[in-house]
Formats: C-alpha cells, sequence, structure tokens
C-alpha cells in the first residue's frame, strides 16, 4: 500500500527548509560567478587537474565539460580528488548571511501562525527591508513571502493528512481566508487539499503496467502528470497499492494513451536514465520537492548518501528529513530514491523493498561497466 509503505505520517515531521542548489546549471552558474554564499553547500571537481575547490574560488575556471560536481568534500575525495589548496574547500562553511537566513527560516517555522510581513522579518534579522529581500533571495533563490507561504502550506498539508478540516487547517497555518489556501496551492501542492484529503475524488486518473525485473510496475498520471509508481508481484498487488491513496478517484488502465510512459519505462530496464522533462503531479511540502530534485540530479549508476544530500541542501543536521523525503516519494525511478544509501554504504530502506533498491542499483551498475 503507498500509504503505509511509504510512512506518510513521518511526512509531518519534515520541517526546517531553505532553498538549495538542486541542478547543475544553477551550481555551475555559482561558481561562475564566484558566489561566497554558495560556499559549504557543494563543491566541485576539475577532471584534468583532479582537484575540487568551492564555488567562490578565485583560481581560473575549467570548461564545463570538465567538471563534476559533489555535495561534500568527503564525496570529491572518495572519487579521488585532492582539495584545491587556495580555496581550501574541506574549510568551508555557510556565510554569516546564510546563517542570518537560516536562523530567520527558523523563526517562520516557529511562528506561522502569526503575521510575518517583510516589516517584521527584517526586523527580526536586524537588517533593513530592502536588505533583507535582497539577501533572502539570493541564498535560498525565493522571496521571503514564497517561503512563508510555502511552510504553511506544509503545516496545512500535516493537518489534513492528520484529518483536520480543510478550514481548521488554513486558520492553524496562519492563512485567513479559503480562497487565500486555495490561490496558493498549485504547484506546491499537486492536487487541491479537499481533493487530497479524499483521496482523489474528481480526478480522472490513467496508468500502465510493465512487466521487468522487480516484477509489475505500475505508473499513473493525471492529466498534468505522473502522480505515482508502485511495484508488486502481480497486476492485482499494483492496482491495489495505487488505490490505497487513490480510492476515490476515477482510475483507467490506458497502456495506448501511456505509451510514452510505457517506453520511457522500458529503456529504464534497458539500461537508459529515465527521461528528467516528463511533467510530474504529485502532492510535496518545498521541503520534499528540494530533496526530490537533488535525487533527480544523481547521475545514473551513481549513488549519493542522506548526508550528502542534506548537506547540498545547506541543512547537514537534516539526514533523517531526508530520509522521510525519500520514504515518501511516490514516484519511484521517475524520482531515483534508490541511489541515495547510508553513509557506510547500506542500501537502508525502500519504499518497494531492499531487494528491489539493490536490483535497480545492480541494473545500473551493470551497465555502466560495460
Amino acid at each position: 500500500m503507498l500509504t503505509a509503505q511509504r510512512n506518510s505520517a513521518d511526512l509531518q515531521q519534515v520541517q526546517k527548509d531553505q532553498r538549495g542548489i538542486a541542478t547543475d546549471v544553477e551550481k555551475w552558474k555559482a561558481v561562475a560567478g564566484r558566489d561566497e554564499a554558495k560556499d559549504g553547500l557543494f563543491v566541485f571537481a576539475v577532471r584534468s587537474t583532479g582537484i575540487y575547490c568551492k564555488p567562490s574560488c578565485p583560481a581560473r575556471h575549467p570548461s564545463l565539460e570538465q567538471v563534476i560536481f559533489f555535495s561534500q568534500p568527503d564525496a570529491a575525495e572518495r572519487s579521488g580528488f585532492r582539495a584545491c589548496k587556495r580555496c581550501q574547500p574541506q574549510e568551508a562553511r555557510p556565510s554569516a548571511r546564510a546563517q542570518l537566513i537560516q536562523k530567520t527560516c527558523r523563526y517562520i517555522e516557529a511562528n506561522l501562525d502569526e503575521k510575518l510581513t517583510l516589516e517584521i522579518l527584517s526586523r527580526q534579522a536586524g537588517l533593513s527591508p530592502f536588505h533583507f529581500q535582497r539577501t533572502f533571495k539570493r541564498i535560498l533563490g525565493i522571496s521571503p513571502r514564497q517561503y512563508v507561504e510555502a511552510r504553511r502550506l506544509e503545516k496545512v498539508k500535516r493537518s489534513l493528512t492528520n484529518g483536520e478540516t480543510v478550514t481548521k487547517s488554513l486558520y492553524n497555518a496562519g492563512f485567513t481566508s479559503k480562497s487565500r489556501l486555495y490561490e496558493k496551492t498549485p504547484p506546491h501542492f499537486g492536487v487541491s487539499p479537499g481533493i487530497f484529503r479524499r483521496g482523489g475524488e474528481g480526478l480522472r486518473i490513467h496508468y500502465t503496467i510493465v512487466d521487468s525485473r522487480i516484477g509489475r510496475v505500475l505508473l499513473a498520471a493525471t492529466q498534468r502528470g505522473a502522480c505515482a509508481v508502485c511495484m508488486g508481484a502481480s497486476e492485482e498487488a499494483v492496482e491495489a497499492a495505487l488505490k490505497e491513496d487513490y480510492y476515490a478517484a476515477d482510475l483507467h488502465r490506458d497502456d495506448e494513451g501511456m505509451k510514452k510512459w510505457t517506453e520511457a519505462l522500458l529503456s529504464y530496464f534497458d539500461g537508459q536514465e529515465f527521461p528528467r522533462d516528463l511533467p510530474l503531479d504529485v502532492q510535496a511540502t518545498a521541503f520534499q520537492w528540494r530533496v526530490w530534485k537533488e535525487i533527480q540530479s544523481i547521475p545514473y549508476g551513481q549513488t549519493e548518501t542522506y548526508s550528502d544530500i542534506a548537506a547540498s541542501l545547506g541543512t547537514p543536521q537534516a539526514t533523517r528529513a531526508v530520509a522521510r523525503a525519500c520514504a515518501t516519494n511516490p514516484v519511484a525511478i521517475v524520482i531515483p530514491c534508490h541511489r541515495v544509501v547510508g553513509k557506510d554504504g547500506s542500501l537502508r530502506g525502500y519504499a518497494w523493498g531492499v531487494e528491489r533498491k539493490k536490483t535497480l542499483l545492480s541494473l545500473e551498475n551493470k551497465v555502466q561497466r560495460t
């Protein structure tokens, strides 16, 4: 069952958030601009020299084709790269400004049901509204207002998951009316809060099933994008898993209409990376989205640890929250959470069974070696 197997109750524990750097394009932009605010969030290594640096390194930049990004210095060193003696990336820490914004984010988390204007937050940070807004957006990539709204949506979702009414949930999260909640819902929520709480009532979901070396794999999608991936020993098992979360939705098997998804799945099991540009329609908090985007950036055939990802997001203490985000991933393979392992290399958990995780990693490693 999707809900039980992914331990969705753990979702309620996910709290701290700041927007990290999710894609190689954004990381390269930070390197090209020698952005000190990104020091401590990732390092980049140069194949031709065998050296890795922090984003603000003053040395001459290599071509992008020579660059590999890592979440932490340890990951770069495990891959055989040496630390740059000029910028000393192993000693990089988030800047004072970044730490100030992290402190402000913690204040927001603790006061979601209070008024949180730009003036109030800038005063809390000890900066002018103008400089606070600019600093916040430079470090997190979103405005203070967007961050507050994302956190409030997360709180609403936790309340809905616990069975609270939409009205009570929105007021407890700091929204002043239902209209304020619903206008802020897409795209963060995936579907509206009411539909989510009612098991997908009113949704029409198409799905297809393929046979693979890990058993039957079901991929379901709304008109907006993929919303679920289920794995099991039989077609009945994967269909039952889909119905667990979407028991009130109009479910329709459509192998022909889902042909592009089927081809993507079959190509993956034949050794190709699953396309990253296919649309998604999943319920997620801002923190989950950040973790999932980071996971999608892990190259085919490689792995990262939960702590690597936490560090890359600028929240090294959030290893358990990263693990919970992996456990609540509704679209396995599409978002390849099987590539996330323990610090000691152990497989840890997997929503669809550790043996399937082992098989998927073995498949990718085998392809990489050929």
